[in-house]
């Protein structure tokens, strides 16, 4: 088994189960590899004695045969790993290290037992479905994809933003709001969910657009396929206004014509045994928990 290690910041609380990841993986005889920029800080804090191997970029899944990807951190982790795997089909493990944790859903408790049904093969990989952002002028570079979600936002304090929405070319409405998002199944958990919008299971073949903050109050989150092509034309009193794919950021203007669509690659996530969806939102939303007994 072969696997890179990828994490963003190494936090003094987390030595400890960091380094029981790597104990586990020697143990189980996998070949490690560690993102560069993770790796550095892994050396200054942890004393790992055995031999790890360096991992920099997309294109090092080529040059080497990846079984899996394990994210050390929360879902912002994972989010960041999608741009580093792109179309490579490596699937993602995720051990959260944050709060939540919608996708990273192993625990620091049960380290030792995934890494053990991931050696054993005792896992299931979930296709989940990405967005794809197109724009007349550049925008993210070589990654204009997102598993979460797409979003146009005002800026600061300014005033409200208004959006005008087109589905597959067609009108659908304009929003007087702070922004609008469009997400996915597995973004439906996040942002959107935090403004209102449904909790839409991860194989439905949906997108949800959301509004943020909505002037009117009839205006509700709506629910359309992911087959369809999602339009804007943004204007409002600022000249600049905010365009993030999940947690990444950039500054668009008026002049900006952009459309969301699904992407032609999905990411893969691992589900080991005894886990599912089901069991994740009812756990992290304690639904059915009563305080009162």
């Amino acid at each position: 088994m072969q696997v890179v290690i990828f994490g963003k910041v190494l936090k003094e609380k987390d030595h400890e189960f960091v380094l029981e990841v790597f104990n586990v993986l020697h143990e189980q005889g996998a070949t490690v590899f560690v993102y560069e920029p993770y790796l550095k800080q892994l050396r200054e804090a942890l004393n790992i004695s055995y031999s790890l191997g360096t991992f920099q970029e997309y294109l090092d899944f080529k040059m080497r045969k990846i079984d899996f990807v394990i994210s050390l951190g929360g879902d912002g982790t994972i989010l960041a790993a999608t741009t580093l795997v792109k179309d490579s089909g490596v699937p993602i493990l995720g051990i959260n290290l944050g709060r939540l944790g919608f996708l990273a859903s192993i625990e620091k408790h049960d380290i030792k037992q995934a890494i053990k049904l991931l050696s054993e093969n005792r896992f299931n990989i979930e296709e989940r479905t990405m967005l794809y952002l197109e724009s007349n002028l550049p925008l993210f570079g070589d990654k204009p994809f997102a598993l979460n979600d797409c979003t146009l936002l005002k800026r600061d304090t300014s005033s409200m933003i208004i959006v005008h929405v087109f589905i597959n070319g067609a009108y659908l409405s304009s929003y007087w709001a702070d922004g609008i998002i469009i997400s996915t199944p597995t973004g439906s958990t996040g942002y959107s969910l935090s403004c209102g919008g449904p909790i839409i299971f991860p194989n439905s073949g949906n997108l949800v657009i959301t509004p943020v903050a909505p002037h009117n109050l009839n205006v509700r989150p709506i629910v359309i396929s992911d087959t369809s092509v999602v339009s804007f034309e943004i204007e409002g009193r600022a000249e600049n206004f905010l365009c993030t794919l999940d947690s990444r950021f950039e500054t668009i203007t008026a002049e900006h014509q952009l459309a969301v669509r699904k992407c032609d690659f999905n990411t893969k996530l691992v589900q080991l045994d005894g886990r599912s969806f089901l069991r994740t939102i009812r756990e992290k939303l304690n639904w059915g928990y009563d305080q009162r007994n």
